[in-house]
């Protein structure tokens, strides 16, 4: 009996349907298949792929449409090194900025995560990995001039983009999400 209900998970897995992973709609599934990528391959991320991914950030809402960020492209491994311990060659780093000060209130690091979240998608559905890191935003923003953040911004989110080390899938390489039922509560 275990192994006929294993093979049934095991059918159902590579036809993408447990938890409603294929829907036939790419934005859907981007998101429902995405996982934080660990292991990354060193071919470079083209040009044409990060201007795609920029732009998607850029696209992102925000409130009143104030667009409160900026940017920061680090390609270089030296660099990459003073944020994260595992560079690959070939990876990049965006450092996603907010501004410090918003006139009459604001909500520049939600927007920015926002932003954030937009490249994360585009970057999984151009069949690329990324990690969203939030601890080295402090060393970045002690430093601000090593890492170009511009004046009046500061670092609020760091996204790594990398090819995926094609031995790891979402199946073996993610960690087990919540059940809908453990996060969802409909108020009656």
């Amino acid at each position: 009996m275990k192994t006929i209900l294993a093979l049934i998970l095991l059918a159902m897995l590579t036809a993408g349907q447990l938890n409603g992973q294929v829907t036939g709609n790419s934005v859907i599934d981007a998101i429902l298949s995405g996982y934080s990528v660990q292991k990354y391959a060193s071919t470079p991320v083209t040009d044409k792929q990060l201007d795609l991914i920029l732009k998607c950030g850029i696209k992102a809402p925000s409130a009143n449409n104030r667009q409160p960020w900026k940017f920061t492209v680090i390609r270089d491994d030296a660099t990459m090194k003073m944020i994260i311990n595992n560079v690959v060659p070939g990876n990049v780093l965006i450092v996603i900025s907010g501004m410090e000060a918003q006139p009459g209130g604001g909500t520049p690091d939600f927007d920015c995560g926002l932003a954030t979240h937009s490249m994360f998608v585009a970057v999984e559905g151009l069949g690329l990995g990324a990690r969203i890191y939030g601890s080295p935003v402090r060393d970045i923003n002690l430093r601000r001039e090593v890492y170009q953040i511009p004046s009046g911004y500061k670092a609020v989110i760091v996204l790594r983009v990398g090819n995926m080390d094609k031995s790891v899938d979402a199946v073996s390489g993610a960690s087990p999400r919540k059940m809908p039922e453990e996060v969802i509560n409909y108020k009656k």
